[in-house]
């Protein structure tokens, strides 16, 4: 089996991603930065045993702290030849996942120049069978009426994306393209749609998407318990989830195939509307929430305000209906079961507001 090394490593989909390898006895080197107030080592333990997985599976992983924009990652000759000694597979998961214009700077200088330092490090130490494994999103399709297709598409100016992260990683992955045509080293483009929490256990350390816009809402709900507050959202509107462990699971299969298209699509089969997302949460907290497609901000109430604002992520997709084309990902796996019910679904929302740590929301 092929070592895999990973790039962002203590995020979300990567530590679950690390978790499934695990339970495969498999070879991983996870690289992370170390915190003002943890080492690398100890922030890998833990996003990794949030996952659910015990200390016996994470003995193995070797850690290295790494500098992501920094020359070789800021790590030794030494390092670096005992890392790419042999055929590996590198799954760069880092990314700043912002979106408003004032983090542009800082979006490209992650998505974009760290990517190019990712992939010079890479070049440079990899042996010519190795494999790149570049960590995408299906929403780099910007604002397009088509589906998404598993080919490449070319950059485009910022009015045809929602946000300054996709229009990144649209021309992330043109980079990488281009250092493909000239360089031809294996190079693989994995595209994932809005990935949720465990489909069987629930459990959810992600507060992207849904997540965020529950955690607002509990905490309004807690202060306002039993106000029906209405929100601008077209109620059959869909969103496309994807379990993380149902993502786990299909990174690690096809990290066992040898032969792959440079693009794969990592999307869900199916599409969980915008209705079935409320019915959880009026389930889980008092508040009754009430679509209102025609609501404009002069007719909020001050709480209604409160929820418009936290939804400027949130509400640009729970607006939109999207196809994503998965032809190669359902050539490559099995995904006859990963079907994200409303019971799943519950389940994820209730155990997320049941770790979500409180936060202040200013209501005025």
């Amino acid at each position: 089996m092929r070592k895999i090394v990973i790039d962002g490593a203590n995020g979300f989909v990567a530590s679950n991603f690390i978790k499934e390898l695990t339970e495969h006895n498999q070879r991983v080197i996870a690289f992370a930065r170390k915190s003002c107030k943890e080492s690398s080592q100890k922030r890998i333990e833990k996003a990794i045993l949030k996952t659910g997985a015990s200390k016996e599976q994470i003995a193995n992983i070797k850690v290295y702290d790494y500098e992501l924009k920094k020359e070789n990652f800021a790590l030794s000759e030494t390092s670096l030849s005992e890392i790419f000694n042999e055929d590996v597979d590198f799954f760069h998961f880092a990314a700043n996942l912002k979106f408003s214009e004032k983090d542009k700077e800082e979006i490209f200088s992650t998505n974009i120049n760290g990517m190019e330092n990712a992939i010079s490090t890479y070049l440079k130490y990899a042996t010519p069978s190795s494999r790149f494994f570049y960590i995408s999103t299906v929403y780099s399709c910007g604002k397009t009426n088509e589906p998404f297709q598993e080919k490449f598409y070319p950059d485009e100016e910022i009015e045809q994306f929602r946000n300054y992260y996709e229009q990144s990683k649209r021309f992330a992955e043109n980079r990488l393209k281009a250092h493909m045509d000239r360089k031809k080293f294996n190079l693989h483009i994995i595209r994932l749609a809005q990935v949720v929490g465990n489909r069987e256990t629930g459990v959810t350390t992600t507060n992207y998407g849904v997540f965020d816009f529950a955690k607002r809402v509990k905490s309004l709900s807690n202060r306002y318990p039993n106000e029906t507050v209405r929100i601008k959202i077209k109620p059959d509107s869909t969103q496309n989830f994807i379990a993380v462990n149902v993502v786990a699971r299909y990174l690690y299969k096809i990290s066992r195939i040898q032969k792959l298209p440079v693009i794969i699509n990592v999307n869900g089969n199916s599409y969980v509307k915008n209705q079935t997302i409320t019915n959880c949460l009026s389930k889980l907290l008092p508040i009754n929430i009430v679509y209102d497609e025609t609501l404009e901000p002069k007719q909020m109430t001050s709480l209604e305000r409160i929820i418009s604002a936290g939804m400027k992520f949130t509400g640009i997709y729970a607006n939109t209906i999207l196809h994503f084309d998965r032809t190669q990902l359902e050539k490559l796996v099995d995904t006859s079961d990963e079907l994200i019910s409303e019971d799943s679904l519950y389940k994820m929302i209730n155990y997320f507001l049941e770790n979500v740590k409180r936060e202040k929301v200013i209501t005025k």
